[in-house]
């Protein structure tokens, strides 16, 4: 028999986390585009992200049919988070007169590019980058190389350039919860002999 899910953060009933999860507004629009096979991940911070942030909308899919109108809300300017050569960085945004549309695309690297090569219209957005060399606090798997994030510390990231000086980090609460609950299951000893030298994350998003 299945257990009992808690219907808004899809954790199981008795490790509900929506007590954790904040209700912050921002100038910036956050979109999230979520390929399918994140939704039942362990570590699902996308939806964390959406939950905890007044100004933001997941939508899961791999070709998202509305596209157009989600890509360009009236009154936005519209970026995608990816990296590329011709990236800018978001500090460039900083005191814009129209605030930004943050598009996110949320999966594996390779289901993220997946994501921009079946939807033209996402791969031809403008792109914005995080700083280099932030550092997940993800500790449980390796990241496949510097400043690889999860998606809420990704947005949270762009967030603290974009709306400086206020703070995103309630965003991270249930991450951190989550992570906490992770290295107790296996085990203090467990987590030193196997994890206590890594840090990072194994997406660019998740």
């Amino acid at each position: 028999m299945p257990r009992p899910q808690c219907p808004r953060c899809v954790r199981p009933a008795t490790r509900c986390l929506c007590s954790l999860i904040p209700s912050l507004d921002s100038r910036t629009r956050v979109l999230l585009l979520q390929h399918p096979s994140e939704v039942r991940h362990a570590l699902n911070t996308a939806r964390f992200a959406a939950l905890g942030l007044l100004n933001a909308q997941l939508v899961v899919g791999e070709v998202f049919e509305d596209l157009q109108a989600l890509l360009h809300p009236p009154g936005y300017q519209t970026r995608l988070l990816f990296p590329a050569e011709e990236a800018q960085p978001l500090q460039a945004y900083t005191g814009s007169d129209a605030p930004l549309l943050l598009v996110v695309p949320d999966g594996t690297w390779r289901k993220a590019r997946k994501l921009l090569h079946l939807n033209p219209l996402l791969a031809a957005l403008p792109r914005v980058t995080l700083a280099t060399g932030a550092i997940s606090r993800y500790r449980l798997r390796k990241a496949p190389g510097p400043g690889a994030l999860s998606t809420v510390e990704a947005i949270v990231q762009a967030l603290q350039v974009l709306e400086a000086p206020a703070s995103f980090e309630p965003l991270l609460r249930p991450f951190d919860a989550l992570i906490e609950g992770q290295v107790a299951a296996m085990g203090e000893e467990t987590f030193q002999k196997n994890h206590a030298d890594i840090n990072g994350k194994l997406n660019g998003h998740s």
